[in-house]
């Protein structure tokens, strides 16, 4: 058996990292590409390694033979690079494949050992390593029947949307057995160069053969193993964390991106809080079905989408103003006005974040599980003079909530003491207890112009990605300075047409909460019977949870997303907090249940 690594291409698409150096030289948490994948295969006992290289061979070469391992290596030089494709490059290869089975591997992998362990063990003596297809991969794809059969070979032209359920990413790397390179392979292979030239790629000469005969060339799939193609600049900084071979530095790499976490293989996020069960997959289909539509056109301005959230809570327009997120608000909101500003901790940072430190007074709640009512703040705020006080409710990340009788009290106090009232309504869904626990009404506005709520859209209605919240008061001149603060076209296409439809799907949103209601009750007696392990009550969809073992919260964190790829937010350092606190949101059944087994085993010792 014998390695063949192809590493001619110019790597264009990886910027200034590969002026001087080839693609495989870049490097992933201090290690090459070309190392990493030089010593993997070293550890096979290989007959020989062959690289087939080409811009800059020089180089390559030389840094290749400084690396020094026990292998042989061979070089073979395409000099044509730049104007062939890779199926010269596995051509130029031909006499080495045909004196030996070979494992042939893309030299802009990163994998686990594991994977050349699975090639190794197979019993198929060719075989294409495959991967079920998910959002973030890109190029040729495979459909395989029960028998590991590939019945297609896939490219980006034949590509459909509509049919990914049913593709296996190829991960280019195979395993050829030399009787099969020398008879069937490079017989085709040379047939379509002859027809097609060099500029074609070596998978389709495979495409070819498995049309011929689909029992030739098995698929290996691979599961759960991790792998990534590092293409671009992206791909090296998901790669790099998803890689980190030490776990902590892997979650801080993951704390560090915010969001984007569906290019990362199979990793269950219960870090960020969106509803699980909406929108409907009706609601979703009519969305796709106007993709092209909203691609291509420009978005309505600024008040005509405030005017589609006024009609849906029935509020005037005048008393709305949408923006990208609730964030993009918040920081218009807090950054106008100086003044004291009431912040209950711990909570949500993006509002004191906004702020410089003495214009907080914060008031810390006395209950070990951070619950606190409209008497705790009027008390601790009459002592201590603010002008402005944020409130969220339920509180982020606590789930503490304060009826809608007490914030209206909480609200005529306020007016008193000439105190405006910023209140957070994004989780304000969840709450179970009450039929209407809102204070988003015509009346109640108008009454309390001391009022300002602001809630995001992506919490309850599940859509972070089309990033849209509000912010509702009566004080108009509030409005129009924020207005004229953010972009007209602060919102996309995509987020307009949800506004647009989503008051035809309330039937199912007032579904989906039903069963998140369930859900949550479940999840929080499920988590009740993990050891060293006390769930705080929640009226929003997480909870708060105290670690009371040897366990940390960051060793947690750590050890669920290095062990089983489960995120969660690590609070321990998180002002408020006196001990070790990690915030979970809640899922879907079955991803609850993952973590929950999950918890057992690392906290139950």
């Amino acid at each position: 058996m014998q390695g063949l690594i192809l590493a001619a291409g110019l790597g264009s698409r990886m910027k200034e990292y590969t002026k001087s150096t080839t693609k495989s030289m870049v490097e992933v948490n201090g290690k090459s590409l070309i190392e990493r994948m030089l010593r993997q295969l070293d550890n096979l006992d290989l007959e020989r390694i062959v690289i087939v290289d080409g811009y800059k061979y020089d180089v390559m070469e030389e840094y290749v033979k400084s690396i020094q391992i026990k292998t042989p290596v061979v070089f073979v030089t395409n000099h044509d690079y730049d104007k062939t494709n890779n199926i010269y490059s596995v051509y130029l290869a031909k006499e080495l494949m045909c004196q030996e089975d070979t494992i042939l591997l893309e030299s802009d992998l990163i994998f686990a050992d594991q994977l050349l362990d699975e090639v190794l063990a197979s019993d198929f003596k060719n075989l294409a390593v495959v991967s079920k297809f998910e959002s973030w991969m890109d190029g040729t794809v495979v459909k395989m029947d029960e028998n590991s059969n590939i019945t297609d070979f896939i490219d980006k032209k034949r590509f459909n949307f509509n049919e990914t359920r049913s593709y296996y990413k190829t991960v280019n790397i195979y395993k050829f057995s030399k009787e099969f390179s020398e008879s069937i392979y490079f017989p085709f292979l040379e047939a379509q160069m002859s027809a097609f030239g060099k500029d074609e790629y070596y998978e389709t000469t495979l495409k070819t053969i498995t049309q011929f005969d689909a029992t030739l060339v098995k698929a290996l799939d691979i599961e759960d193993v991790p792998w990534y193609e590092i293409d671009d600049l992206q791909d090296l900084d998901v790669a790099s964390s998803l890689f980190n071979t030490t776990p902590s530095k892997k979650l801080d790499a993951f704390q560090q991106r915010y969001g984007g976490y569906w290019r990362y293989p199979k990793v269950i996020d219960f870090c960020y809080l969106v509803n699980p069960f909406y929108p409907p997959k009706r609601m979703v289909d009519e969305m796709k079905s106007n993709m092209e539509r909203l691609i291509i056109d420009y978005p309505s301005g600024l008040k005509v989408n405030s005017s589609l959230v006024a009609k849906f809570y029935n509020v005037p327009e005048k008393h709305v103003v949408v923006g990208n997120g609730a964030a993009e608000l918040i920081k218009s909101l807090m950054e106008k006005n100086g003044g004291k500003y009431g912040i209950i901790a711990p909570t949500f940072e993006e509002y004191p974040n906004r702020l410089t430190k003495d214009q907080i007074v914060k008031y810390y709640p006395k209950d070990k599980n951070f619950q606190y009512t409209a008497n705790d703040i009027m008390a601790f705020y009459s002592e201590n003079p603010i002008d402005y006080l944020v409130l969220i409710n339920p509180d982020n990340p606590t789930g503490n909530y304060i009826p809608k009788s007490d914030v209206i009290t909480l609200l005529e106090w306020a007016k008193a003491h000439e105190i405006t009232i910023i209140l957070d309504e994004s989780f304000n869904d969840f709450v179970d207890f009450e039929e209407v626990a809102s204070l988003i009404d015509r009346e109640i506005l108008m009454q309390h112009p001391n009022l300002i709520i602001i809630k995001s859209i992506s919490k309850s209605f599940g859509v972070p990605g089309v990033r849209l919240g509000f912010l509702m008061t009566s004080d108009e001149s509030l409005v129009s300075y924020i207005k004229s603060d953010v972009s007209i076209w602060n919102i996309n296409s995509f987020g307009e047409f949800f506004l647009q439809i989503f008051e035809k799907y309330k039937k199912d949103y007032l579904s989906a909460l039903d069963l998140f209601y369930k859900i949550r009750k479940d999840f929080h007696s499920a988590m009740a019977d993990v050891s060293d392990f006390e769930v705080i009550d929640s009226q929003a969809n997480y909870f708060t949870c105290r670690l009371t073992g040897k366990v940390s919260a960051r060793e947690l964190a750590t050890i669920l997303l290095d062990q089983d790829k489960i995120f969660i937010k690590d609070l321990s350092g998180k002002d408020g907090f006196e001990g070790e606190y990690v915030r979970i949101a809640v899922k879907k059944s079955d991803e609850n249940k993952k973590i929950i087994e999950a918890l057992k085993r690392i906290l139950n010792y």
